[in-house]
């Protein structure tokens, strides 16, 4: 659906923080991402709700940074989604083969979002045009979102270089994301991948 693809680079980097033995650790230091690999996803509910990903291509993998990243993928709803549009994320980080639930910290990481509409609106303002490669293809980027298809064509585009904090350690992760609409689950996505970087 139009907001999962909308909540993708913005929830597939969330806060990830450093983790010990004795708990979760937050390490401050300059971090610069440098690859992201083995990208996968699932929608998560058998495909019984409203929305799904039907495609989702993300290459190439690695995906190195700086450099070019290429997306194709077909998101479907058959509802109307309206304001307030709930994101739920459960970010989760693989630690000695077990995977440890990453807190929300700062608005990121296992967090719920009320209103995703209102994030879209802060980062867009309304009357702006959308963003590339969203206006191109008449993809819309503020709620509502109509029911239908929704198709961005294989767009590759440049990645610039990241310096972030370590939050966003190397290793393993999975994330849960889980779209809602007043009382009614929209949709379902798995994604899994790994993250590489050096301090600076």
């Amino acid at each position: 659906m139009a907001p999962m693809y909308m909540c993708f680079v913005f929830a597939c980097f969330t806060l990830v923080p450093l983790v010990t033995a004795s708990g979760i650790l937050v390490n401050r230091l300059p971090w610069r991402l440098t690859a992201i690999n083995g990208f996968s996803w699932a929608n998560c509910d058998a495909e019984t709700l409203p929305g799904k990903i039907q495609s989702l291509t993300l290459l190439p993998d690695p995906l190195m940074i700086p450099g070019e990243i290429t997306v194709c993928t077909i998101l479907n709803t058959t509802v109307l989604l309206t304001a307030p549009v709930k994101i739920q994320v459960t970010a989760e980080k693989e630690v000695m083969g077990e995977w440890l639930k990453i807190p929300c910290l700062d608005n990121f990481g296992s967090c719920t979002y009320d209103d995703f509409c209102d994030i879209l609106d802060d980062l867009i303002p309304p009357g702006q045009l959308c963003p590339e490669p969203l206006h191109t293809y008449g993809l819309p980027c503020h709620c509502p979102f109509k029911q239908g298809s929704y198709y961005l064509p294989v767009t590759s585009f440049e990645v610039p270089s990241l310096s972030i904090p370590s939050w966003f350690s190397k290793g393993n992760y999975r994330l849960k994301i889980v779209v809602s609409n007043g009382d009614q689950e929209i949709g379902c996505a798995k994604l899994t991948f790994s993250l590489a970087g050096t301090y600076i």
